[in-house]
């Protein structure tokens, strides 16, 4: 298989995947939308208790389906980083740092730069700061949500 041209080659180095994470929901997540879900029955349950069983299914598939959907990925190559739907070349990233606990909250917070990208998580604490370098982008730096941020920066340090 070819690429087009200007494309890197899919099995090129420079494509290979050095660090991949989905940043899925925690398990409380899981717990109340199957709580969500089931709490249907009981405003189905007047009708009938076949109706509720089967809303209460229908919704679970809704939710369920959305909260997969909805997570974001942070996949890291040679050349790119990849965080949700935005992607930029590692050419134009600067400094990375990792934040915990309070550090994490006032990234998240009073210390966040409003033009600056965001893809966090409320359920996973930890943060990335990645600074965009790129003279063209008003964005001063990513922030991201990571479960493993000391191998995210690992691996944006290659």
């Amino acid at each position: 298989m070819s690429s087009a041209p200007g494309e890197a080659p899919q099995n090129s180095p420079d494509q290979a995947v050095l660090y991949e994470e989905r940043l899925w929901p925690s398990p409380w997540i899981w717990l109340i939308a199957a709580g969500f879900s089931s709490a249907t029955i009981v405003m189905f349950a007047p009708i009938s208790m076949e109706v509720g069983y089967g809303a209460a299914i229908v919704v679970a598939i809704i939710v369920f389906t959305l909260l997969i959907l909805s997570t974001p990925r942070i996949t890291v190559t040679g050349t790119t980083l990849t965080v949700g739907r935005a992607s930029i070349e590692r050419k134009y990233l600067g400094a990375v740092e990792w934040f915990t606990g309070e550090d994490a909250t006032h990234q998240r917070g009073p210390g966040l730069h409003g033009l600056a990208y965001l893809c966090i998580r409320g359920w996973i604490s930890p943060v990335v700061k990645i600074e965009v370098t790129d003279p063209e982008d008003r964005t001063p730096y990513w922030l991201a949500s990571s479960r493993t941020p000391e191998r995210l920066v690992a691996a944006l340090a290659r």
